[in-house]
């Protein structure tokens, strides 16, 4: 009784916060699922000897490959090489990360795509047999055969494909699973039929098979588009993309126009509404926020291309301008990685440059381009993307980059000697992926020093199970134990914590900065939390927390920090900490305060290296893509007291000389 009143309560909370529309669609879902509609709408079709009567058409305006490669240079053309020649020996970089052997195979016997999403078979975590399907490697192949003419690139994209074919036939097995990945895939099978078209390996039989399986593609999007709204995602943006290129692709179709008409307008319907008027994505995440910006971009391209009467409405353009804008605040200007909030599924939807995944400047270059009309950056090897979608620079509107790409609202703070923080201080209308309210980031010379925690896996054994979505691992402050909202599930907070009071001001001689912002999180136990930070010109950032409230409990709180895995010393008192770190620019030093006894420990991969007790092994790990762990140090401070409780941390940056 007491787990069935406990599900209703859960029940009602979701009902509260995600609202009736979203669990209504979901449910249209299910029944389209467990009716069997689904598996009727989507039956594998029957081979025919006919060849296929629809020809692929060019969607992309593909640059002059000279261009490329002066922008490139030999270097650059040396690096896609190397990348290819691996692809072409079976060995391919997922999420960003090393290469692995290329499996387009799923394990186990091929069913329906519809016996997957019940739970009938135990495939582990789908990211690894999805991630190769997507074809990303493709994208690689063809920019190496565009430049080089090298025939070994489009012998094995189609000695590749061929097997997927084999190992995958439509609508069965995992890979047809979800109407996004077909989507994703739909995309990179389409500019590789471009970029591959003058190949003699393109025989005009494997281009119409390949016309084919891009329209079987396309077809198994619209059935299930129900459940890509009901998310309110990502998977909405990209399905909605899909549908818009294929019938770019495929003008003679005779569902083209149906698929054009459906994918323009749902794809306007995601940017008008997955984007809020400041700019934020509603998955509260910086990867997916890029995704959404790619496929916009692309959907641009192939408009300008395709469908030139039809541009872009204001509405969504606004939208999308605004979205450049928000995630161009975030960029680190040294390395061109932005803080690695939120949700990370390692996807990196149009892989047109040869940047390593991190490095957001391709991607916010091009959308720079696609909605202002104008660069966001300066010229660099990061153009290569724009010039794969038809976005070449513009002299005219290009002298001072960036002019009107400013954004005001977001939390950020610009320090001494090029340090910088992000403060998350987020009002949710949609579902948060993290508990993560008043974290903050640290940046400097281009390291992170204090960082967000990323994903590593959705679905893993615990402790794995999604762990880093913890306040417990982010760079805030928790209270005896908990969490700032309930988790739900995997994927499921309520109870969401709300930021308030955010507030900005400024010394009038200049010689500091400041945000403050509070959470509600922990209002059931009758306190706030209160975040100070500040911004010093001498190159000292102060942090000061304080739980606040009329309770009369005797919290424990606890301090966490990620850091860099670098050489550290430490010394500590009843009051106080001091953490000396040893970087490529200097020692850095963070001081931690408080008028109360601490309990400091320090953790790296989860074992404990400083402190009493045991460590959790999700402490002191970072996670910069998708599967992919790396040790860090975690600071943790535990102190107890009567309200307010307060803890100040202090960092203490060497100048520029030093």
């Amino acid at each position: 009784m007491h787990r069935l009143l406990n599900r209703l309560q859960l029940g009602f909370k979701a009902l509260r916060e995600l609202g009736m529309r979203q669990l209504s669609l979901y449910a249209v879902y299910q029944l389209g699922l467990r009716s069997g509609h689904y598996r009727r709408a989507t039956p594998p079709p029957r081979k025919s000897e006919a060849s296929y009567p629809y020809r692929l058409q060019p969607v992309l305006r593909l640059p002059e490959a000279s261009q490329v490669i002066r922008l490139n240079g030999k270097n650059g053309l040396a690096a896609l090489r190397k990348e290819s020649d691996e692809i072409v020996h079976g060995k391919v970089g997922l999420f960003g990360a090393g290469p692995v052997p290329l499996g387009l195979a799923p394990p186990g016997k091929l069913q329906h795509w519809t016996a997957y999403e019940r739970d009938e078979h135990d495939l582990g975590d789908l990211k690894f047999i999805w991630e190769p399907a997507r074809f990303g490697w493709a994208f690689t192949l063809g920019r190496a055969f565009w430049l080089t003419g090298d025939e070994r690139y489009p012998e094995a994209f189609w000695r590749y494909l061929e097997a997927f074919w084999e190992a995958n036939p439509a609508y069965l097995g995992p890979n047809w699973l979800s109407g996004q990945e077909a989507a994703i895939r739909l995309c990179a099978l389409i500019f590789a039929a471009q970029a591959f078209a003058a190949s003699q390996h393109s025989t005009p039989a494997r281009l119409a098979q390949l016309a084919e399986s891009v329209a079987q593609h396309a077809a198994r999007i619209p059935p299930t588009l129900v459940y890509a709204r009901a998310q309110h995602n990502n998977h909405l943006i990209t399905e909605a993309l899909g549908l818009y290129t294929a019938a770019a692709a495929l003008p003679a179709h005779p569902q083209a126009a149906k698929w054009q008409h459906l994918g323009w307008k749902w794809l306007n319907h995601a940017c008008q509404t997955q984007f809020a008027p400041d700019g934020a994505y509603c998955q509260h995440s910086t990867n997916y926020h890029r995704l959404a910006l790619q496929a916009a971009s692309w959907a641009c391209a192939v408009q300008a291309t395709c469908f030139p009467a039809t541009p872009f409405p204001p509405a969504s353009l606004s939208r999308l301008q605004a979205g450049v804008s928000w995630l161009l605040t975030l960029l680190d200007p040294n390395s061109g990685q932005v803080p690695n909030l939120g949700p990370n599924d390692g996807a990196l939807l149009l892989p047109l440059a040869g940047s390593a995944f991190a490095d957001y400047r391709p991607a916010l270059q091009a959308a720079a381009r696609a909605f202002f009309g104008e660069a966001a950056l300066p010229p660099g090897a990061w153009d290569e993307a724009s010039l794969w979608l038809g976005l070449p620079a513009n002299p005219a509107r290009e002298a001072a980059p960036g002019p009107r790409l400013a954004h005001p609202g977001q939390s950020v703070l610009r320090g001494a000697h090029g340090a910088w923080a992000y403060l998350r201080t987020a009002r949710f209308t949609s579902r948060p992926g993290h508990a993560d309210q008043l974290h903050l980031d640290l940046w400097w010379q281009g390291l992170n020093l204090a960082q967000d925690p990323g994903t590593y896996r959705y679905t893993a054994p615990p402790p794995w199970d999604n762990a880093l979505t913890s306040t417990l691992v982010h760079n805030t402050l928790s209270v005896d134990g908990l969490e700032q909202m309930t988790r739900a599930g995997r994927f499921l907070y309520l109870d969401w914590a709300q930021a308030t009071g955010v507030r900005r001001a400024q010394a009038g001689d200049g010689s500091f900065e400041q945000l403050r912002a509070s959470h509600n999180g922990y209002h059931r136990r009758g306190m706030t939390h209160q975040r100070q930070v500040t911004a010093f010109q001498d190159g000292r950032w102060r942090v000061e927390d304080s739980l606040i409230g009329r309770s009369r409990q005797t919290p424990t709180a606890r301090l966490h920090w990620l850091l860099p895995d670098l050489p550290w010393q430490a010394e500590f008192a009843l009051h106080s900490l001091s953490l000396l770190l040893t970087t490529p620019h200097g020692v850095i030093e963070l001081l931690v305060r408080s008028e109360t006894n601490l309990h400091p420990g320090l953790a790296r991969a989860g074992e404990l290296l400083l402190g009493e007790g045991e460590a959790h092994p999700t402490w002191g790990w970072t996670s910069a893509t998708y599967g992919d762990k790396m040790p860090a140090l975690a600071l943790l401070v535990t102190f107890q007291g009567q309200l307010p409780l307060q803890i100040t941390s202090e960092w203490i940056l060497p100048n520029e000389t030093s």
